[in-house]
C-alpha cells in the first residue's frame, strides 16, 4: 500500500496557462491572454456564430482551436477567432482557416512584436488563409484587415465603422464598437 503526501507548491501561471504552437519545427509556448482581448475575440466568434446560423457556408471557430499546416517555419496556428470552410472532426483542423482574427495582448507591442505578427500573417497567407484581422484595442486603427491578394495594404476600420472579412466570409460584417462591449 502506498501513501501520498500532498505538498504545496507555488504555481507559475506563465507556464500553466500557456498554449503551445509549432514554429520552425519547435514547440513554442504562448501565454493565455487577458480579460479585454479575450472578451473581444469572443465577440468576434459570436458574430461569426450568428452568421453561421443564418447563412452557413462554414464554421465559426473560437479561441484555442488548433489548425495544422505544413509550412517550412510553422506547423500550426491557433487564432483568437476564425472561419473554417472544411470538414470538422474531433481532431485538429487540417489546414489554415480562410479567415483568422488575431487580437493583440499586452505583449503584442513593440518592434519585435510587429515583425513577428507580420511574419505570422505571411505564414497564414502561405497556408491558404484569405483574410487576417489584426485587432489592436489600444489604437485608433482598431481593425487592420489584411488580404492575401494585397498583404501590404491593409484596410483600416475605426470605432463607429463596420469591419468586414471579404472575400473570406462573404457578406459578414461586424461593428468595430462591438469589440469593446
Amino acid at each position: 500500500m502506498s501513501t501520498s503526501i500532498a505538498t504545496k507548491t507555488k504555481v507559475d501561471l506563465k507556464t500553466t496557462f500557456d498554449m503551445p504552437k509549432i514554429i520552425n519545427g519547435k514547440v513554442v509556448r504562448f501565454m493565455a491572454t487577458g480579460g479585454i482581448p479575450s472578451r473581444s475575440s469572443s465577440f468576434i466568434w459570436m458574430a461569426l456564430q450568428m452568421y453561421e446560423r443564418i447563412y452557413g457556408g462554414g464554421y465559426a471557430v473560437g479561441d484555442n482551436a488548433g489548425f495544422l499546416v505544413n509550412l517550412p517555419n510553422r506547423g500550426s496556428f491557433s487564432p483568437d477567432a476564425a472561419w473554417w470552410t472544411g470538414s470538422i472532426s474531433m481532431k485538429f483542423f487540417d489546414g489554415a482557416p480562410v479567415f483568422a482574427a488575431e487580437v493583440r495582448s499586452e505583449s503584442d507591442y513593440g518592434e519585435a512584436a510587429e515583425r513577428e505578427m507580420a511574419a505570422k500573417r505571411l505564414d497564414y497567407f502561405a497556408a491558404g488563409t484569405k483574410v487576417v484581422w489584426d485587432v489592436d484595442l489600444l489604437s485608433e486603427d482598431v481593425v487592420r484587415v489584411y488580404r492575401a491578394d494585397d498583404p501590404g495594404s491593409p484596410t483600416v476600420f475605426r470605432r463607429g465603422e463596420i469591419a468586414d472579412a471579404e472575400p473570406a466570409v462573404p457578406g459578414w460584417r461586424m461593428p468595430v464598437d462591438d469589440l469593446f462591449r
